[in-house]
């Protein structure tokens, strides 16, 4: 591979990109938030968009020169409507949680009572969580999921949107393994006067390819993120009905954030072009197929599923059936040494700190990428398998080494950038 000049000339960074390279050519990526983006999404990002300042929208910016850019943030708004079927769509968020942020501002007002999703039960930081500013600006009511089948109970959530008359109720997760129905929530909204916010972060691809119910014909909001399922750049959107299209764009600009990554808002123009084809319908479809697959493998090797299994890209295992003492973040510190990147998650009702956990989280997305399939999940669960049971009973610090061998080994079959190797 033949840098830039300019990064050749810069032999710390440049050996720190060629490690990172490396290191996403020849390990496991199942980090349920982490994707490979294509080539011409990371072109888009690194292109000379980046050097212009567009505060505002197309037509209504507050510097001049921007009549190309204009062109572009345009595309991908354009596209972004079509591949969802949305009134209005919003590009600019950085950040799944700055889109959800900015959704919060339009529409409701500090002190307002919300209904999301509890954090350890599979929520996310901006439904409600005490250490995110959500949670310290709105009066968060916090549902979960059943202690008998781990998931989401639509009539509990009714009776507590009728007990607390929430402004607004938020759906969507960031570890939740099954589909989440937008209809009931529309439902629950309507009955007691609240807006319905979905969050689609981790299930917008899914949602493109059509392997995950649409929100947007039932949601009043849709936030979703880039980078994860969708393959693009790292950024947040928005999508919201015509009527609430003025008070999305203010409340991201000027009420959140400041100048638009433009070089950013195209690669997302890319990312929606590329989930609007059949092919990425099928990588959709094969994503959940591979998930469901490395569930089905990794039961077989004796853990514990949550919920009992997945209907989407991510799983939730459980680890205290196979030892007890042993915590999320030793296993995710063990599967690193043997070239499997996951992370340590809470499982519901964990009796362990989030810094800690009782479980794993392992997502498909990426590996699918790379052109695995069901053997292959078969394969990686059994590796997966391998290195707990050693851990378990060697200890945190146990030799895992011959698993790592394997993974090169697979990996060297399935390289995402071979033309970066």
């Amino acid at each position: 591979m033949t840098l830039p000049d300019p990064l050749a000339q810069d032999p710390e960074l440049e050996a720190i990109i060629r490690r990172e390279i490396e290191r996403q050519n020849t390990t496991l990526q199942l980090i349920a938030s982490e994707n490979f983006t294509s080539p011409a999404v990371m072109a888009a990002t690194g292109s000379v968009l980046t050097n212009k300042y567009s505060e505002g929208y197309p037509g209504k910016r507050y510097y001049g020169g921007n009549q190309v850019i204009d062109q572009a943030e345009d595309l991908a708004r354009d596209r972004a409507c079509a591949l969802f079927g949305a009134d209005h769509a919003n590009v600019q968020p950085h950040s799944g949680a700055n889109a959800n942020m900015a959704a919060y501002l339009a529409v409701i007002k500090p002190g307002d009572t919300v209904l999301g999703m509890r954090l350890d039960q599979g929520g996310h930081l901006t439904h409600g969580s005490p250490a995110n500013a959500s949670g310290q600006l709105y009066n968060f009511v916090s549902y979960g999921v059943t202690p008998s089948d781990e998931r989401l109970d639509y009539g509990q959530i009714a009776e507590l949107a009728r007990e607390h008359r929430p402004k607004l109720i938020v759906a969507g997760a960031t570890a939740y393994p099954r589909i989440i129905e937008p209809e009931p929530f529309r439902r629950i909204a309507d009955e007691v006067g609240a807006l319905f916010l979905f969050d689609a972060a981790h299930i917008a691809g899914l949602v493109a390819g059509g392997a995950h119910p649409n929100p947007v014909p039932f949601a009043d909001i849709v936030t979703f993120t880039t980078h994860k399922t969708l393959r693009g750049p790292r950024g947040g959107a928005i999508l919201c009905k015509a009527e609430l299209a003025a008070a999305i764009d203010k409340a991201v600009f000027p009420g959140l954030q400041g100048g638009p990554l433009e070089h950013v808002i195209a690669a997302k123009a890319v990312a929606f072009r590329e989930a609007s084809t059949p092919e990425f319908a099928d990588y959709a479809r094969r994503i959940v197929v591979n998930a469901s697959a490395l569930a089905e493998g990794l039961a077989q090797e004796g853990l514990r599923l949550v919920s009992g299994g997945t209907d989407n890209h991510l799983l939730l295992v459980d680890l205290r059936p196979l030892d007890a003492k042993l915590t999320g973040k030793v296993a995710q510190e063990a599967l690193d040494r043997a070239g499997i990147t996951c992370n340590k998650n809470t499982i519901p009702d964990d009796p362990r700190s989030p810094f800690v956990t009782s479980g794993l989280r392992l997502g498909s997305a990426a590996v699918t990428t790379s052109g695995m399939g069901p053997a292959e999940m078969g394969e990686i669960a059994s590796l997966i398998g391998r290195v707990l049971r050693t851990v378990s009973e060697q200890g945190a610090d146990a030799d895992v080494s011959d698993v790592h061998d394997e993974v090169n080994v697979l990996c060297s079959k399935f390289t995402p950038y071979p033309e970066l190797a």
